[in-house]
């Protein structure tokens, strides 16, 4: 593959971009098989896996300041993606799963990434006995550890949706939140329920290294709220229609700059480059704000009747905008909208504009879902399992990625205050209707994939 050449122009307005807009590379996300790593002994096993991260990614952290330094392009995260570890540990018990966690932590922690995806498990049509092994260890090895991100895939379009895996992830993630009260359930934030997951996201806390993909490969996430923001400000008057074509246009650059800095990282890494995901992630940064965006058209606040049709518009303007410019986008490519993460989606819930249902309306039109939501603590199972069944509906039904990524907060209550810290930021505990899914919950079984799976 050629590398993207950019001309001066482009180059000084990248700059302005990085300096005043907030734009930056959110992710480096290296890719790595783990399947030759395969071994039924324990010890082994985490001998082979941990010395296949360290050959590939040991420059990982080091190529990525070195871009930062020679681009002036800031690189807030390097992480690494691994093949789902159900995958790789089949005959493992829950105890050897968290042990496994813990291997993937210390590496990790050795090269300085900030995240290791892929304690996961795909099980959107059955699960198998090392797949259940690896849930049941999820809790554990979430709080036991700093690093480690875990994902599991309960529904697709093709399957359907699993909901004896639903009905077991409302307890995992209860059980998460239990054994880090002492930090408002923060491993909760590190676990991500999925419809329709991709193979290739750059993005934590669901990525991962899914099959089809090459024996490593780097990804890179993009992010550019501020830059959108302030070119829609610019016109402020315009209609609709010249709204999107601004986010269009502003879109492609961010999306070049995006591949660019990922070949490069390829390149000196000597793997192959995979996708650019140019989703728009924000940060708790004010003028970073997907809700400011959607705000800035002309939505008094984030939440108020109109911001679906918005939303819409700009994820739609966003997917055009870098598909013009790269022919290698993937992963999640859209707008996340994670309360926590976003000042704007904040002061909407604070304001009484936005809520847990108008959030779920949004996710019909948007990258992902439900992201990084503080729930009261006292929440049963049977409810969060039962909004995880309703965002993988959404996902399921229109052939789109849906996620749940919700922290039911241990002792905190409607109107308290959950702190992350760093890019999680913070959030307020947001209402749950009181009216009880539990029967349907606890049903159990599967709920048939729509009719458009028959699409061949």
């Amino acid at each position: 593959m050629k590398p993207v050449n950019l001309s001066p122009s482009e180059i000084l307005e990248t700059i302005r971009m990085v300096q005043m807009e907030n734009l930056d590379i959110r992710t480096i996300t290296m890719g790595i098989d783990l399947h030759d790593c395969v071994d039924h002994e324990l010890p082994r096993l985490k001998c082979k896996i941990a010395g296949k991260i360290r050959r590939y990614a040991r420059n990982l952290v080091e190529v990525g300041r070195e871009i930062e330094r020679e681009y002036g392009i800031p690189v807030i995260n390097t992480r690494i993606a691994v093949t789902p570890i159900a995958d790789i540990g089949g005959s493992l018990s829950a105890d050897d799963f968290v042990e496994l966690a813990h291997c993937l932590d210390d590496v990790a922690r050795e090269l300085g990434v900030n995240f290791i995806g892929g304690f996961s498990a795909l099980v959107h049509k059955g699960a198998t006995a090392g797949e259940r092994a690896l849930i049941d260890a999820i809790p554990r090895a979430l709080s036991e550890t700093e690093r480690v991100c875990s994902s599991v895939n309960v529904g697709s379009t093709r399957a359907g949706i699993n909901m004896d895996a639903v009905k077991d992830m409302g307890v995992v993630i209860k059980d998460a939140a239990r054994r880090t009260a002492d930090r408002d359930g923060i491993a909760c934030a590190k676990l991500v329920v999925f419809c329709n997951a991709p193979d290739d996201n750059p993005f934590m806390a669901g990525a991962f290294h899914g099959a089809g993909e090459p024996e490593c490969a780097i990804n890179v996430g993009v992010s550019g709220p501020g830059v959108v923001l302030r070119a829609l400000r610019e016109h402020g008057d315009a209609d609709l229609g010249t709204l999107a074509e601004i986010i269009k246009r502003t879109a492609f650059k961010v999306t070049r700059m995006g591949e660019l800095v990922g070949r490069i990282a390829a390149e000196r890494l000597g793997v192959p480059f995979g996708i650019v995901d140019l989703s728009l992630a924000p940060t708790p940064a004010v003028g970073d704000s997907v809700a400011g965006i959607i705000e800035a058209m002309g939505i008094e606040r984030c939440g108020a009747p109109g911001t679906t049709a918005a939303l819409a518009l700009m994820n739609d303007a966003v997917k055009k905008g870098g598909a013009m410019a790269s022919s290698y986008v993937g992963g999640l490519s859209g707008a996340f909208i994670p309360v926590s993460e976003d000042s704007g989606m904040i002061a909407a819930v604070e304001a009484g504009a936005l809520t847990l249902s108008k959030l779920e309306a949004m996710t019909s039109v948007c990258s992902v879902g439900l992201d990084m939501i503080a729930i009261p603590g006292n929440t049963p199972p049977e409810t969060i399992s039962a909004i995880i069944a309703d965002e993988a509906a959404i996902g399921m039904i229109n052939g789109k990625t849906t996620a749940v990524r919700i922290i039911p907060v241990p002792g905190k209550d409607v109107g308290d205050w959950a702190e992350f810290g760093g890019l999680l930021g913070r959030a307020p505990v947001m209402e749950v209707s009181a009216f009880s899914s539990k029967d349907f919950s606890l049903r159990g079984g599967r709920i048939p994939a729509p009719l458009r799976a028959l699409n061949n």
